[in-house]
């Protein structure tokens, strides 16, 4: 699935050569992100999107539709458990009397057909591990802000007396007719002689539907009546607000709460402004207070200080039970299997040659790709730095940007001097958990844009990581080299969001190892993973368009 991405996509595939699509029936353009912008060129790219999915037979969803994800569930059909099977039933049924296109893919015999092939576990099946949650100590968190996992009970915030400026009941997470459901249920019970609740007067709440379909279920439970009574202003089917794009984005200063799936500072808006998550339920109550609140359901139990979670199902004689059987049961294996092992080689024979003795083993380098990679290294000392920080979602659908100003924008909502202290060829270091967030690929490709060659960190979001390949920037996970940056800086008073260390680093590809000498002359070695051959392809071509094309080609 593609949405306003798919004219870049297309444009990758115009460049490859390529003139048909193998399998039409495995691709969904659907434009969700930037559909409240009415300007000629993006009006014009929608138009070459459309064209491009009728030339070649794929289906297509117009924006305004809905978000891709959301439409994804509704017109296409996955396996699923119980209860979405329940509503997939429903799904079908109003299909085939509404006779749209949705009952060629959902209807009451493909869904026969899917539960005549339940995954199910193996009988006897053994567990790595399993966790017990008391759902009954569990009361409504909000996370942040500007962090999805920083989190705390509402209960927490309430004290805190957090004003907030706006809301949001919105996304492919909190956009259904069921979160509105939820989210009216509270203006309603918090109005007076039969009419719902009003927003607070200093807060604006904004409202989009997942998709078109959601918002007609909603209408007609009369839920969405009853936002819009309160005040919320109406958006567009689609991501809106979630996104950065369009009308009701955060101000510097401003304070929001919203029931979307991520807040990381200037996803929204103006990275000085702060974002919590919440449920819902917790977003209309605050739009009704104006300040972080809960609707007043959640009851904790008497005792109950904290969340009750673990190993095991909960019961602690069973719990301990089954522990001692499964160490038995696993001190018995492994004695079979020595068993079995002395069994099968018999005794042992005199070798006619030396012991092997632990040697280098060396990676085969592939055409193209560099033995070795080096440069200075340029310390961002956080963890989670994230996809809006690297590349600020405000220029991800900006197609004509241009490499150079790929490059000024690059870490923008992270640290606006990154720009300035950053060189060709430096080697780029972070914490962990890096470019976690959205699938943007401009967060791989403006950093290259920047000719940073390399990115090591603790770990690596995987959809990062696999943009990183697709886009030839060479990353490599270091966990030592992160900790030992941090020992030697960390006391630092000023800690600067990115630091030149006046490091060194050497990553000999070869030999698998990296060679690092900190700034008073100290060098010490850390052994890194192999570099596979098809990963060495892929950035040796230039990355996976290039890669393509050399295989259409051949």
């Amino acid at each position: 699935m593609t949405h306003d991405n798919s004219f870049p996509v297309i444009t990758k595939f115009m460049e490859m050569g390529a003139t048909s699509v193998n399998n039409n029936r495995q691709v969904v353009m659907t434009l969700d992100h930037d559909v409240q912008n009415n300007s000629e060129s993006n009006l014009r790219k929608y138009r070459l999107i459309e064209e491009f999915a009728n030339k070649h037979g794929i289906d297509f969803y117009p924006a305004k539709h809905g978000i891709g994800h959301q439409i994804m569930i509704e017109e296409g059909l996955f396996p699923v458990d119980e209860t979405l099977i329940s509503w997939y039933r429903a799904r079908a049924a109003a299909a085939a009397m509404s006779g749209n296109s949705t009952k060629d893919r959902i209807n009451h015999k493909r869904i026969d057909e899917l539960l005549e092939n339940t995954l199910v576990a193996d009988p006897g099946a053994k567990y790595a591990k399993e966790y017990f949650l008391d759902l009954s100590t569990l009361s409504p968190f909000v996370a942040g802000p500007n962090s999805v996992k920083v989190a705390n009970p509402v209960e927490k915030l309430i004290a805190e007396d957090i004003a907030i400026d706006k809301a949001y009941l919105l996304s492919c997470t909190n956009g259904r007719s069921t979160d509105f459901a939820a989210a009216a249920r509270v203006f309603r019970e918090a109005g007076d002689n039969g009419k719902p609740a009003k927003i607070h007067p200093r807060v604006k709440l904004y409202l989009a539907p997942a998709s078109l379909a959601e918002q007609r279920m909603s209408e007609e439970a009369g839920d969405w009546q009853v936002l819009v009574q309160s005040g919320a202003e109406l958006l567009p089917a689609g991501c809106a607000t979630c996104i950065g794009l369009g009308q009701g984005l955060l101000e510097e200063g401003e304070v929001a709460i919203s029931a979307s799936n991520r807040n990381y500072a200037g996803r929204m808006g103006s990275p000085k402004a702060l974002c919590y998550l919440a449920s819902p339920e917790v977003v209309a109550a605050s739009a009704i207070q104006g300040r972080i609140a809960s609707p007043g359901w959640y009851l904790k139990p008497e005792g109950v200080d904290k969340v009750v979670v673990g190993e095991g199902t909960g019961d602690f004689a069973a719990d301990k039970a089954r522990s001692i059987q499964d160490a038995f049961g696993q001190i018995i294996g492994e004695m079979e299997g020595v068993i079995t092992a002395a069994e099968t080689e018999g005794p042992a024979e005199e070798s006619a040659s030396p012991p092997v003795t632990e040697g280098e083993t060396l990676t085969g380098i592939l055409p193209g790709f560099p033995e070795k990679v080096e440069g200075e290294i340029v310390f961002c000392d956080n963890d989670n730095i994230n996809t809006d920080g690297i590349y600020p979602g405000r220029y991800t659908y900006q197609d004509g940007m241009t490499t150079e100003q790929m490059a000024l924008v690059c870490m923008e909502n992270y640290d606006t001097e990154f720009r300035n202290i950053i060189r060709p060829n430096d080697v780029l270091v972070a914490g962990y958990s890096f470019g976690c967030g959205s699938s943007r690929e401009q967060a791989a490709t403006s950093i290259l844009a920047n000719q940073i060659p390399l990115v090591v960190a603790g770990s690596f979001s995987n959809i990062f990581g696999r943009n990183s390949i697709n886009n030839a920037l060479l990353g490599i996970e270091i966990l030592k080299l992160v900790e030992r940056l941090r020992e030697v800086y960390g006391d630092d008073p000023a800690k600067p969001l990115t630091r030149r260390t006046g490091w060194k680093l050497v990553w000999d590809v070869r030999r698998s190892q990296v060679t690092i000498t900190e700034q008073d002359g100290t060098s010490w070695v850390e052994k890194v993973g192999e570099m596979p051959p098809n990963v060495q392809e892929i950035i040796a071509k230039g990355g996976i368009v290039k890669w393509v094309q050399s295989t259409l080609q051949a």
